[in-house]
């Protein structure tokens, strides 16, 4: 509906406040990027081997509205883009990490095995898959470990006072982009149908439509 009909889903307000977060991160890595030296986390976590990567493209890569990492897939006239967060880079063997910031305020305790765990980031799993796709086809060697690096703001705080404190844990994701080629054929073949599939169930705009279609029945 919205790639072959043009029939965009209804918008929303821009999350300000995560945007703010990820712009305050990207100014960090990027002082570490122009000295080539580990970021503070990277320190904290025994990787100090890692520096963000140093390329002359890096704000288009994250610049998702008008650029973004971008490949032409296959022999077709599709064109591939995402707008990355960061890449950062293993010094010991030159190969690409892919980094995703996250902004979130939970009192459950971070770790990796339950927030990867929770239904709600498969979502976010399918977005690193697809960064570290879009990196190997543009022909970077990337590395199979990826990281979330999740800021969590501490509900627990006394008050607010001008300020909100956010813990900061790096939790590793193990990228597999091997189902991504098929996936998209599958894409390209629907959009290239005539006819179009069966609204999902649970696709919150489709069941307003159909909600909103049986009361003008009515």
């Amino acid at each position: 509906m919205d790639r072959v009909v043009g029939l965009e889903s209804p918008g929303t307000p821009g999350w300000t406040l995560n945007e703010t977060t990820d712009l305050l991160l990207k100014k960090e890595f990027d002082a570490c990027r122009a000295t080539q030296t580990p970021h503070r986390l990277f320190l904290a976590n025994g990787l100090k081997h890692l520096v963000p990567f140093q390329h002359p493209d890096m704000d288009k890569w994250r610049d998702s509205l008008r650029h973004g990492l971008m490949t032409r897939f296959a022999d077709t006239n599709i064109i591939l883009t995402g707008g990355v967060d960061d890449i950062w880079q293993n010094t010991h063997n030159g190969r690409l990490i892919v980094a995703d910031y996250k902004s979130q305020a939970n009192t459950k305790e971070l770790e990796p095995e339950s927030y990867l765990s929770d239904p709600y980031k498969e979502g976010y799993k399918v977005q690193m898959d697809f960064y570290a796709f879009l990196l190997q086809q543009m022909g970077f060697e990337v590395e199979d470990s990826a990281y979330f690096l999740v800021c969590n703001a501490d509900r627990e705080a006394d008050g607010f006072n001008g300020e909100m404190k956010f813990q900061e844990v790096l939790i590793p994701y193990q990228c597999n982009s091997d189902w991504i080629y098929g996936r998209v054929t599958e894409m390209i073949e629907l959009m290239n149908d005539n006819n179009a599939p069966d609204a999902n169930p649970s696709c919150k705009n489709c069941a307003y439509v159909r909600q909103r279609a049986s009361l003008e029945r009515r």
